[in-house]
């Protein structure tokens, strides 16, 4: 009976064979890989949030990271060209999870937080200031550098110690201006924000007197990428200008009164690396030039 007993147990017994089901595991997308997604990260001004300032964020037009190193384009000179496209080495970065660690050539080292909002586009994070900077990301033969030039020609016009005076049309009225060989554009919020001198040509940049002051604004003309240029002058009448922007270091200037044409050149190019260009008083201008640039760009 026991004999029979454990064979029939045994007959009746089955192994039971569970099939596990693999899951292939979605890939992990690291935030180095997002960074490196797109050459250009245009920095969208416009929708920083926040009182405070993340200074090579808010002087930058546009940031790249490539392995390990941040490059980024600080100046319309040369944009385009400049480093391929990719602007000037800034300094370096390395990620963890979220975290994007940047330790700048100038401004010191940052530990921000980084969020994918799109496919192109992230959010910087400073917990330290709660400041929020957008980024939007491109390819460099996709992107629109000589709108987002003509855009800013704000800040063309402050990329150098001052603009002489290299050539006036024999056609056109005598007028006053004539006589002015030199003009400097500031940054605004520093009082009068531009400076014009009688000053002979040809002499050095640091020696030119300055005989007068005033404020500058420079409008956009309906269906061309041409400007005016008001110079506003303090005690002084206006004058009017059409502005041409012949290269990164020329300009010229269609006097609308006397018919006069005039060209300046750019001398003493500012390289605007450094913290000083970090001012709060550019913030607003740079808004201001900066705010429709994607939309047109799209």
């Amino acid at each position: 009976m026991i004999i029979l007993g454990g064979l029939l147990f045994t007959a009746c017994s089955a192994e039971v064979i569970v099939d596990e089901v693999y899951v292939t595991p979605e890939p992990v997308v690291t935030l180095n890989q997002v960074l490196g997604d797109y050459e250009l990260w245009y920095v969208d001004i416009e929708r920083t949030e926040g009182n405070a300032e993340i200074p090579f964020l808010q002087k930058a037009f546009t940031l790249s990271f490539n392995n390990g190193t941040l490059f980024g384009n600080n100046n319309l000179s040369g944009i385009g060209t400049n480093g391929d496209g990719f602007g000037i080495d800034f300094g370096s970065y390395t990620t963890f999870g979220t975290e994007l660690r940047v330790a700048h050539d100038q401004d010191g080292v940052y530990l921000l937080e980084v969020d994918q909002l799109a496919n192109n586009e992230i959010r910087i994070y400073d917990s330290v200031s709660n400041t929020s900077y957008y980024l939007q990301g491109h390819q460099r033969n996709d992107f629109d550098y000589d709108q987002l030039f003509y855009d800013n020609i704000y800040f063309l016009l402050q990329e150098y110690d001052a603009w002489e005076k290299v050539y006036t049309s024999e056609f056109g009225v005598l007028n006053e201006f004539d006589e002015e060989n030199y003009l400097k554009f500031l940054p605004f919020g520093a009082g009068d924000n531009f400076r014009s001198s009688k000053d002979i040509n040809g002499i050095r940049i640091n020696d030119v007197l300055y005989d007068y002051t005033g404020h500058y604004e420079i409008n956009d003309i309906i269906n061309s990428n041409e400007k005016t240029l008001t110079l506003d002058y303090t005690y002084l009448d206006n004058e009017l200008f059409e502005l041409r922007v012949i290269n990164d270091s020329e300009i010229e200037l269609f006097h609308t009164l006397s018919g006069t044409v005039y060209r300046f050149k750019g001398r003493g190019y500012i390289q605007f690396k450094n913290g000083k260009q970090a001012e709060k008083s550019q913030k607003l201008t740079k808004r201001i030039k900066k705010a429709d640039f994607m939309k047109r760009s799209q």
